[in-house]
């Protein structure tokens, strides 16, 4: 095809494949184990398929309504309810979103104009940046402090301007599996307070918290509800991210102009699934089982890793691990994780490629949310090096 003959500028000039990508495609050709992408590889749940099938064959095929089906949104509020004690409107304060990252994307294109500042801390989930500079906005890093990946909130205060418009928070944390705490909590309502500050919470992995911990909600806060943004996954609950179905809890004002960008880019979400969910919500086992499944998993990978030269960082939530490799290899990361993929066959992702600067710790990340047999071939090849 001939190509466009103008001058064509591009929006996201330094921005490429995601390494995401960049390794599932290396660990494809070197018929790698792959435990980079975060994605289990297990079956999900035969009920879970069966309501879908259930409604495919009543007939629920075509458009849902643009904020979700109803069904869906009061499981999600009684949901909320049972598990956090605050309520949402399921009319006017939840959304159904074609998975997280695009709740994330129509949030930030929702609020952030030309010029607006939006802090975010790194280590980063890779799509915040690019949907803010797509506004038009600036990007405000703050690198979480070593050894635990926890925020200075001091250095946050000093980053805080006038112009300051969103911060978006995420906990459970992917890459670092760290957790907020309540104080932090406390320090971000304290920060925000009289201040026309959005907050965006990520809390996709709110479900998976492991060794006894809690996690702290936005929606828990007074000060930080009523200007939040509350982001969820059922693809990480139900193990099907395939399947990209996700929501947003907002107070009412929040809710509708974040509607307004959503009924442009999406509009409705699978209608089917929507329905199976909703009947998935209302047994609360279905996902307070979690902690537990995934801890097995977590503390299964760990004990394998005893005799390797990699040095395992506390995991306290998600299904990803740090793997120190300070011991194996000099290399930087990413060239690290081509080496492994390359000469033995296993995908990981480097640290680096969640900071904006490839900043280097000779860390890498891995994904738990595989089979003991995954795991295991896994950590034999680790053991090796």
């Amino acid at each position: 095809m001939p190509e466009y003959p103008g001058q064509l500028t591009s929006k996201l000039p330094n921005v490429g494949t995601s390494i995401f990508a960049v390794m599932s495609k290396l660990a494809i050709e070197h018929n790698a184990i792959n435990l980079s992408q975060g994605f289990p590889d297990f079956p999900i749940s035969e009920k879970l398929v069966a309501r879908v099938n259930h409604y495919m064959k009543k007939g629920f095929n075509q458009y849902a309504p643009m904020p979700g089906v109803p069904v869906l949104r009061k499981a999600i509020a009684d949901k909320v309810s049972r598990t956090y004690q605050v309520d949402y409107d399921p009319e006017t304060e939840i959304t159904i979103t074609a998975g997280a990252t695009q709740a994330l994307f129509t949030a930030i294109a929702a609020f952030v104009k030309e010029g607006d500042e939006v802090i975010i801390f790194e280590p980063a989930y890779d799509s915040y940046a690019p949907a803010v500079r797509l506004q038009g906005g600036l990007v405000k890093y703050v690198r979480l402090a070593q050894p635990d990946f926890t925020i200075q909130w001091d250095a946050v205060r000093k980053m805080v301007s006038n112009r300051t418009r969103m911060i978006i928070i995420n906990s459970p944390h992917n890459p670092s599996a760290s957790l907020l705490s309540h104080e932090d909590m406390k320090q971000l309502e304290q920060l925000t307070n009289n201040r026309d500050i959005i907050v965006l919470s990520d809390e996709v992995y709110e479900h998976l918290i492991f060794d006894g911990k809690k996690h702290f909600s936005a929606c828990l806060y007074p000060g930080l509800a009523h200007r939040s943004l509350v982001v969820g996954s059922f693809g990480k609950t139900f193990h099907a991210t395939g399947w990209k179905t996700g929501f947003v809890l907002a107070p009412a004002n929040l809710t509708a102009e974040f509607r307004k960008v959503h009924q442009f880019n999406v509009f409705a979400v699978n209608t089917p699934i929507q329905h199976a969910i909703a009947d998935m919500l209302k047994d609360e086992a279905n996902y307070n089982s979690l902690p537990q499944f995934f801890q097995s998993k977590r503390d299964f990978f760990a004990a394998l890793l005893r005799e390797s030269r990699f040095k395992v960082l506390p995991s306290y939530g998600t299904y990803f691990q740090l793997l120190d490799y300070s011991a194996v290899s000099e290399l930087p990361e990413k060239e690290f994780a081509t080496w492994l993929v390359c000469e033995h066959g296993l995908a990981v992702i480097p640290l680096s490629a969640f900071y904006h600067d490839q900043f280097n710790q000779q860390l890498v990340r891995v994904c738990f949310a595989k089979t003991e047999e995954t795991l295991t071939k896994a950590a034999e090849v680790l053991c090796r090096i």
